[in-house]
């Protein structure tokens, strides 16, 4: 029973019946009316539109979640739409030309909502979609927060979801929505997966009131470290000597955690005991706590874990838990976030209570919401102790439960610790064509990866593909290279409508490119609208390939390298992968150069005379099974051999 899909019908219903939404200027993307029509906007009845979506989504018949052969290995299979809900779901409805903050009508938010998630999932689901993942929906702490709305991964509480993800004008809280949400997908054969940041959590944590000792805390008094500061005498990355520096890396190397060079004393002498709970209060949004002695402390920032000398900025917005507890090692660092110095890795110093707190939250979104897998931000920083017993309550809920890892590395270490699939780098590689050719698909040809990883173009974190070197006609080849990979296709939400401004600057940005993205301006942190209404775009791309896949998904999947060739023409801007398992074959020739055309020979493996492009029908004719053509910049097709 869709429980929580029905109660919104209800609402809306009622609504309708009552005259609402009649007087109210309420406009949609064209694509969240009709998938496969204009993308220009349309005005509606808000309460009409959503009714009528829902009804939609249940008039289809049921369909069955994609499976695997148990333990999450279903990921194997999946084919993933990532969204930031609060902006890939942001629309100026009432056209006056800006995404508003508070409410407008009589209660419709302008900033992505469940309600609207649940409004795009039939436009997912036509593309060839058969997994949504979430980026976080918990609430959000406000202290050191970046932007007008902060980033979804200051965690405040990750029991508690995000009220703005709510519609006013329903009336029902974020539960009942995200529950809906889930159900809806469920009905339309969509498994969903939510990510989760376990390391760290807001400063203005809710667990600060009922658990300080669960936080580090620094003297009051002690001020930030600026940008481009290096004094030792504020906050902010411990500095080490080039010395220090030397050895650090070269003992974690060897992976040696015994006896790791510790921050300086000044650094070090900087932080306080954590402050007795009931002298602890949130003032002015800010956690402070009063020492026995009268010493007044606060709740440090973090910043990269990894390494020593990492220059991204402090993350002003969050905070590292303390999942142990050791009196030589109370303070923030490498040694006690990641790179656990052996003495405090021990059983005996965990903080067991929070190390439960953490254990429980997939159980609880798993009783409540139904949740299909979680993706791991920071995996890495988790202690393996911790990540297995996740791990284990997870799976006893339910047995296929998938565990996906934010890791670049695509490495059997990831297989060992429970992890179904990793981010991977495709987005590095594609926009380094020989990397990709001599790294990645030569490792396909020779030996395969140990565990699946996204073909993503793009991210949250890095440039879109839309507005890279070869634009548009590039972004269609990296994708469709994608779908014939034994990996996972993924579609950060934007890619597929050609969004050409970045969710955030995380990766692969010049420096000199980030002032022209202020966190005002990022949807990370930030109220935002995505182009829905943009032609050209890549929506019928995407249909396309994909339902190629899905006609040859059973291969396509398989990373065998045995149903792997690569081939060479003599031209190195010109490759051809071709999948093979007994009769069934299908290969992708692609033109790498995305500034020229480029002539090439190729010898490809079939009997055949004729070749048509799966993707434009256009036909080839082989001599001998020699294929001799011109292909202009950035050109693929994938032919059936």
């Amino acid at each position: 029973m869709a429980a929580a899909l029905d109660l919104v019908k209800q609402k809306l219903a009622q609504a309708l019946e009552m005259g609402k939404g009649e007087d109210i200027t309420y406009a949609v993307p064209g694509l969240w009316l009709d998938p496969t029509g204009s993308p220009t906007q349309r005005l509606v009845n808000p309460y009409h539109f959503f009714l009528d979506r829902i009804g939609w989504i249940e008039a289809q018949p049921q369909e069955p979640l994609v499976t695997g052969v148990g333990g999450g290995e279903w990921s194997r299979h999946a084919v993933i739409y990532n969204t930031l809900v609060r902006a890939a779901t942001g629309f100026d409805h009432d056209g006056d030309g800006e995404v508003g903050l508070d409410p407008i009508g009589d209660g419709w938010m302008e900033t992505g909502t469940f309600l609207k998630a649940i409004a795009t999932l039939p436009y997912v689901k036509s593309l060839g979609f058969n997994t949504i993942h979430l980026l976080p929906i918990t609430a959000i702490g406000e202290d050191g927060h970046k932007g007008t709305l902060g980033s979804v991964y200051a965690i405040q509480n990750p029991y508690r979801l995000d009220p703005r993800l709510t519609e006013p004008a329903l009336g029902l809280d974020a539960e009942t929505e995200f529950t809906a949400f889930v159900e809806a997908a469920h009905h339309l054969g969509l498994r969903v997966v939510v990510e989760f940041a376990f390391r760290t959590a807001s400063r203005d944590a809710d667990w600060v009131a009922e658990h300080p000792e669960w936080f580090y805390w620094i003297r009051a008094d002690v001020p930030d470290r600026q940008a481009g500061e290096l004094g030792e005498d504020a906050y902010g990355p411990p500095i080490f000597t080039p010395e220090e520096l030397a050895q650090i890396k070269e003992q974690v190397e060897r992976r040696d955690f015994s006896d790791l060079i510790p921050p300086h004393p000044v650094y070090r002498e900087m932080f306080t005991p954590p402050p007795r709970t009931e002298n602890v209060r949130l003032i002015d949004g800010r956690w402070i706590g009063v020492l026995d002695d009268g010493t007044r402390a606060r709740i440090p920032g973090a910043f990269a874990d990894w390494p020593p000398d990492d220059t991204q900025p402090p993350w002003s917005d969050v905070t590292y838990l303390r999942l142990y507890d050791h009196p030589d090692f109370n303070y923030i660092a490498y040694n006690t976030l990641r790179m656990y110095d052996r003495r405090l890795a021990q059983p005996e110093n965990r903080v067991e209570p929070l190390w439960e707190r953490i254990v429980g939250i997939l159980p609880h979104y798993q009783r409540s919401f139904g949740i299909d897998g979680v993706m791991i931000d920071m995996g890495h920083a988790l202690p393996m102790a911790l990540k297995q017993r996740m791990v284990d309550a997870a799976r006893q809920i339910n047995p296929d439960f998938a565990f996906w890892d934010e890791n670049f590395a695509i490495s059997r270490e990831s297989r060992d610790e429970g992890y179904n699939a990793v981010i991977g780098n495709y987005w590095w590689m594609a926009y380094r064509p020989h990397k990709l050719v001599d790294e990645m698909l030569h490792t396909f040809d020779q030996r395969g990866y140990p565990i699946p990883f996204f073909t993503a173009p793009e991210s949250h974190n890095t440039p879109r593909a839309a507005a890279r070197p070869g634009g548009l006609p590039y972004a269609r080849l990296i994708w469709a290279l994608g779908c014939l990979l034994p990996t996972l296709p993924f579609c950060h939400a934007g890619f597929d409508i050609a969004e050409t401004w970045p969710v955030n600057t995380g990766l692969d940005f010049e420096s000199d490119e980030l002032p022209d993205y202020p966190a005002e301006r990022l949807p990370l942190f930030s109220q935002a609208a995505y182009g829905w209404e943009r032609e050209p775009n890549l929506v019928a791309w995407i249909r396309r390939t994909l339902a190629i896949r899905a006609r040859y998904a059973d291969l396509i999947a398989d990373p065998d390298p045995a149903t792997f060739e690569l081939l060479w023409p003599e031209n190195p801007h010109v490759r051809a992968v071709v999948r093979r398992r007994g009769e069934q074959a299908i290969g992708i020739i692609i033109n790498l150069d995305w500034r020229a055309a480029q002539p090439f020979h190729v010898r490809l493996p079939t009997a055949r005379s004729r070749l048509a492009d799966l993707l434009s029908g256009d036909e080839f004719l082989l001599e001998d099974g020699w294929l001799h053509a011109e292909f202009g910049p950035a050109r693929c097709v994938i032919l059936e051999m």
